[in-house]
This record gives C-alpha cells, structure tokens and sequence, in this order.
C-alpha cells in the first residue's frame, strides 16, 4: 500500500528574491506590456506593408520592429531590467569623468586657509562662535582672504591632483606621461 501512495510535489526555490508574480499566461505584468506593445507596433505594419514589399520583408521588418520590445520584458542582468542595465552603462561610459582619481582625507595634516574658511563659514551657518585665531591657525596669519582667491586655490589644488593622478596612471600603463582626456 505504501508504493501506490504518491503524494504531490512541489519544487521551492531558495533564493525567494528572484519569484516573481505571474498575472496571465504563465508571465509577468511587465512581459504582458512588453508583449502588448510589440504586437501593437509589429502587425500592423505586417498587414499595411505586406502589399507593398512583399510578404517576407514585411515579417523580417516587423520581427526587427518587434525584438526591442521582447528585450525590454526578458532581458535582466544581475535583477536589473534592460532600461537600468543601459541607463548604468551610459552613466559609465559618459555622465561620469573616465579618469577617477583616488582621493583621501589625512585628518593628522594641517589644514589649508580655504578648508579653515570652509569650515568657519560652517560653524557660522550652525550659529557657533567661531575662534580668532582659527584664519591664523590655518595658515593666513590673520590676513583677510576673499572668496575669489580661495576658489582659485581650491581649483589649483584640484589640477595639481588631477596631474599627479594621471601621470600615477600613465607610470602604471607603461610611461606616457599625458593622460587620455574624456
């Protein structure tokens, strides 16, 4: 009697994160619009062109027209859907700057009259006092600096840094001493 028992058996996934709802037809909401769209856009022009170009252009334009779309609701890489996966390769490969140098914070270093500024207008901003003696501290001995010099300063600093970066780079790559610009 044990051998004729059969039960059910249903196969769980471990990993939970990755099931996802199915709505109709075994596929998802996401995969229902896709499909949808692709249909919208691909039979149409099938049956409006297939007299003018002829019956197996009109399938090949209209499997072209319709491939964007079946990529749209299949295609995931690392859980990620097609339109993230393209929009984090055009942020990559153009919103970003190529060359990335590594930069630190050295707390021990003293710091400089634009980081003393930036952090007195801080302090400020906050409503506390702020000391005397912390311009002298950082290096202007108590000379008043405007703002423009500080700016200057500031994109000196950030050049200097950029130039050490490439050169560090171009060392690394076998001896060109200018970097690749964008």
């Amino acid at each position: 009697m044990a051998a004729g028992n059969k039960m059910a058996y249903v196969s769980v996934p471990k990993d939970l994160t990755k099931v996802k709802n199915k709505v109709v037809f075994n596929m998802t909401r996401r995969q229902l619009i896709c499909f949808g769209t692709a249909g919208l856009i691909g039979i149409p022009f099938y049956i409006f062109s297939r007299n003018v170009i002829g019956n197996g252009n009109a399938m090949v334009g209209m499997v072209l027209l319709m491939i964007p779309a079946f990529l749209f609701a299949m295609y995931e890489k690392d859980g990620m859907p097609l339109e993230k996966v393209l929009m984090n390769m055009i942020t990559v490969k153009y919103k970003r700057p190529q060359v990335r140098p590594y930069e630190t914070v050295n707390f021990y270093e003293k710091p400089t009259a634009a980081q003393a500024l930036d952090s007195s207008k801080k302090l400020k901003k906050k409503g506390k006092a702020v000391k005397k003696g912390a311009a002298a501290e950082a290096g202007n001995y108590g000379r008043k600096m405007g703002r423009r010099h500080v700016d200057e300063w500031r994109e000196a600093e950030i050049s200097r840094r950029n130039a050490d970066a490439a050169v560090h780079a171009a060392a690394q790559k076998g001896g060109r001493t200018r970097a690749r610009q964008g």
